[in-house]
């Protein structure tokens, strides 16, 4: 079984917490503060292995998560960074973050960073000045980003064969491949895609049987979205046509409906190249099957090559193969990258115009202070100790926390909320 989605939690390391201490030492003058850092944390790192087919192994394993960050020690040795944890995923993963980047892994050893490790804290020494030459407090490292993302696998084939249900795709698969796909006289008997190699010789060719095609599946239904996506990559589609359809359906009526299908879901999908495979001809009369031919040569045009084809008999394979070789493009498929976060690793970060914090009064009257600024204030310190307090409220100040305060009604001594945190605030 394929699998083609998962759904993981990723989650970044913690950052290890810095050391307070305080050097004393017999004969050894001008002591003091010689806490270390802590180190960061470890990242959750997605990697494009060309070893992988499939998207399995997330269902046996959904949580991931790196290294944490060691503590700081004294004598100002630094903790020691978490370990980054190397996710692999098989070459056309695509991935979806919760904010809506997207990263497209199509390159073995392509790259991309799902969450990030949290910073270390500061050891004392580095809040030592000539004013507090023996601080008390460190900082604390930040956790790691956590989230859940998710994947969702596009194969990468040269050719895609579509059609509707029990038109003949997976027979000739099998003829022109290696590959062995059910095959069976009744419709959805292929109910996964299948990948098979073509080897011309000269060059080799993937090939991907999409299971059968029904109206609507552009919409999702019979399960149309997930069959399509895997044909989003092909450089080339084989329209596989049954000349002795079992219902006794049109073939005009049936070409047209999965050829609206294929244009529904990518507009791009009705650009590719064409090549009109009329199968099952050990089924009718070869003169029926060469009217039929001569039908839709007519119809398509020069430029979709058209072929009567028997897997059974073997007809028209050899000339399959060869339109196949001569339509498929050398170059690698070109990747629609709108919206695709391209260079995985590199973010650009400007500084936010706006406040990131607010000031509102709870339904109690106790003020409350909430945004992502302060809440990292408060997860970095100790507020049960004094000079760690302190050094939050002058941080407060410099941000222009205390200011809102006060013009909100606050007055030295009043308790107030930040972060989910209540604490008697005394900026004096």
């Amino acid at each position: 079984m394929l699998y083609d989605k998962a759904h993981i939690f990723v989650q970044g390391g913690r950052g290890g917490d810095g050391c307070t201490s305080l050097r004393r030492e017999a004969h050894v003058p001008r002591g003091g503060p010689d806490g270390g850092d802590g180190g960061h944390g470890g990242s959750v790192v997605l990697v494009c292995d060309d070893s992988l087919r499939d998207l399995q192994p997330f269902k046996r394993k959904a949580h991931h998560r790196a290294g944490r960050g060691h503590h700081g020690e004294g004598a100002l040795r630094h903790g020691a960074a978490g370990e980054d944890l190397v996710v692999s995923v098989p070459p056309g993963t695509v991935v979806r973050l919760p904010d809506g980047t997207v990263h497209d892994l199509v390159t073995p050893g392509q790259r991309a960073l799902a969450a990030r490790g949290g910073s270390g804290g500061r050891g004392n020494k580095r809040f030592a000045s000539p004013t507090r030459q023996t601080p008390r407090f460190a900082e604390r490292g930040l956790p790691g980003e956590e989230l859940w993302i998710d994947l969702q696998l596009k194969l990468l084939a040269d050719v895609g064969l579509v059609g509707l249900p029990n038109a003949g795709k997976s027979s000739l698969l099998s003829v022109l491949t290696r590959a062995a796909p059910k095959v069976a006289d009744y419709p959805f008997t292929t109910l996964e895609p299948v990948l098979g190699v073509l080897d011309t010789g000269d060059r080799q060719l993937v090939l991907a049987d999409i299971p059968g095609l029904i109206e609507g599946a552009s919409d999702g239904a019979g399960l149309g979205h997930e069959f399509l996506a895997h044909i989003e990559r092909t450089r080339l589609l084989v329209h596989v046509l049954d000349l002795a359809p079992l219902d006794g359906s049109d073939p005009v009526a049936s070409f047209e409906l999965v050829e609206r299908e294929l244009e529904a879901h990518d507009p791009r999908l009705a650009r590719l190249g064409r090549i009109l495979a009329l199968t099952k001809a050990d089924l009718v009369h070869p003169e029926a099957a060469e009217r039929a031919a001569a039908h839709w040569r007519q119809r398509l045009g020069e430029d979709v090559p058209v072929i009567v084809t028997s897997s059974a008999t073997r007809r028209g394979l050899d000339e399959l193969v060869a339109a196949l070789t001569r339509a498929t493009p050398v170059q690698a498929p070109v990747i629609d990258e709108a919206g695709i976060d391209a260079l995985a690793e590199h973010r650009v970060f400007r500084p936010a115009q706006a406040r990131a914090w607010a000031v509102e009064r709870s339904a109690d009257g106790m003020l409350c202070v909430s945004g992502p600024p302060v809440e990292r204030l408060l997860a970095r310190y100790d507020v049960e100790n004094e000079e760690a307090l302190a050094h939050v409220e002058r941080r407060l100040e410099r941000m222009g926390v205390i200011r809102a305060l006060e013009e909100a009604g606050f007055t030295p001594g009043d308790d107030v909320e930040i972060a989910g945190t209540v604490f008697e605030l005394d900026p004096g």
